[in-house]
């Protein structure tokens, strides 16, 4: 019962980290704007980098149980 939060905000970085990379690879595949008002470059590194972090993060919650 104590890990319950863990494994919730585990999966939830997890989920949204890999949320976020699915999401940027189709922007990037595609020519959409990653962001509005940014540069293409700077905002598809800075969204790929944050969904790396969040996935690295999810996975060190739920590895940690």
């Amino acid at each position: 019962m104590e890990s319950a939060p863990e494994v919730f905000a585990g999966a939830a970085f997890a989920l949204f980290g890999a949320g976020l990379l699915v999401w940027t690879g189709v922007c990037a595949r595609t020519g959409a704007p990653v962001a509005d008002g940014v540069s293409r470059p700077v905002a598809t590194v800075t969204a790929l980098l944050a969904g790396v972090v969040f996935l690295a993060t999810g996975g060190w919650l739920l590895a940690a149980l």
